[in-house]
């Protein structure tokens, strides 16, 4: 008997059969299927109402003539169509007079498209707000000093224009800053490219503290909340999605206070012990954290942290805008050793940062460690550029694996939403 099992795959999903006795664990934390008692709009009604270390945004709003709401890119499920016009609102009860502009943070991450926009925030709120893209290289910059670890924090300049700065979020699991969300808006989001990867450099990425589901001690995470509380931002709206990018939970309030608040929401929900397999089979939760090779690094990780040494990691992911980013294609491309890649930017000091570097540190640890099959639509031979194994089916990708592992009947945890997912011991 074969057991059947869901993947999320762009806005699809693909099914795998797999022989139950072979199947060691399907990993799905709680967050996976959680309902909410309220709806959307009623959850982050209560969360505005009832702020976290903060007054309301009426309030902040009252004395604000330029206002500045930051928002999260293409590259993440943020339902903004549901938040934004809840944010507005309030914000216009305070200051019917009061000028928004919204921010989309992309980071390091390429624009935003119209089209992107447009399904992100409705057509309304995209066709009536002054609707801004920030740009990492082009930007215009403000200089908010250093932070203690010798990072020279410089962000849009929108921020420091503005009389009220805001922004709004998720939180989930994040495969080095602990979790996303919160003080992520500022530093990377509307931070300059120096700023991102003097942040990300390869010492802290090292840093066994640099970890999923953790805080404590993070260099990044460290970072980044001094950048935001150096930024002045008065207020985040952050809000917790289940499998079906529903809001099941949201916070908001201060950017630290908030944050730990969801952040302590969220632990419970997406924990699951680990299940070592000889395959395991991930993905990045469907679109749209799929839509690149660079971002599956992601779910990659989850999966390299519950597969045996040596084992073989299938990962899922429809990768439609192809690798996500340049210098990260280029580096495996040009480098067929996985070893040297890395031995060469754990050489670089912190100022010696490259871009997309990160990525690759984490994605040279993990073919370190296991081999690596990737279904997807990216062509063969950018997915072989990239150290990968191709292969266009789930089907074929199996057969692969099994021949790798070499045994008869391979053990096999699958993971269908890896991204939100924390690996226990």
């Amino acid at each position: 008997m074969n057991t059947q099992i869901l993947f999320p795959y762009g806005k699809t999903h693909v099914t795998a059969s797999i022989p139950r006795e072979e199947l060691a664990a399907v990993l799905e934390a709680p967050l996976s299927s959680c309902p909410s008692p309220l709806s959307q709009e009623e959850l982050v009604k209560q969360a505005l109402e009832h702020p976290t270390g903060s007054p309301s945004l009426e309030e902040l709003a009252a004395g604000a003539g330029r206002i500045l709401i930051i928002t999260s890119d293409h590259t993440r499920p943020m339902p903004s169509a549901v938040t934004m016009p809840l944010i507005l609102k309030a914000l216009r009860k305070g200051n019917p007079e009061c000028r928004i502009t919204i921010l989309i943070a992309t980071g390091c991450h390429r624009a935003s498209t119209r089209e992107e926009i447009i399904q992100r925030f409705g057509e309304e709120v995209a066709g009536k707000e002054r609707i801004l893209v920030h740009d990492c290289d082009q930007s215009p910059m403000t200089d908010f000093g250093h932070s203690p670890s010798g990072n020279r924090i410089q962000l849009n300049a929108f921020v420091s224009q503005s009389d009220l700065v805001l922004a709004e979020g998720f939180i989930e699991p994040h495969f080095f800053a602990g979790f996303s969300g919160g003080r992520k808006s500022i530093l990377p989001g509307v931070a300059s490219r120096q700023t991102i990867m003097y942040n990300h450099c390869a010492r802290n990425i090292q840093n066994p503290n640099s970890a999923m589901g953790s805080l404590d001690d993070n260099p990044i995470h460290q970072d980044m909340l001094f950048a935001a509380k150096a930024s002045g931002i008065s207020f985040i709206l952050n809000v917790i999605l289940n499998s079906k990018k529903e809001i099941i939970g949201a916070v908001a309030g201060d950017v630290e206070k908030a944050h730990e608040a969801g952040v302590e929401f969220l632990k419970g929900l997406c924990c699951c012990p680990a299940c070592p397999g000889d395959i395991v089979i991930a993905t990045n939760g469907g679109y749209p954290l799929d839509q690149n090779i660079y971002q599956s690094v992601k779910g990659m990780t989850t999966a390299s942290a519950t597969c045996r040494p040596g084992g073989v990691i299938i990962m899922i992911s429809q990768c439609g805008d192809g690798h996500g980013g340049e210098e990260f294609y280029e580096t495996f491309a040009r480098q067929r050793d996985t070893e040297a890649i890395l031995n060469q930017i754990l050489s670089r000091e912190a100022d010696e940062t490259v871009p997309d570097q990160w990525q690759s540190q984490i994605f040279c640890q993990i073919l370190l460690k296991n081999k690596v099959i990737l279904v997807s639509d990216a062509p063969r031979e950018m997915v072989e550029a990239l150290h990968l194994i191709w292969s266009p089916t789930l089907e074929d990708a199996l057969k692969k694996a099994r021949e790798l592992v070499g045994k008869e009947h391979p053990s096999i945890t699958a993971i269908p939403d890896a991204v939100s997912v924390i690996i226990g011991s």
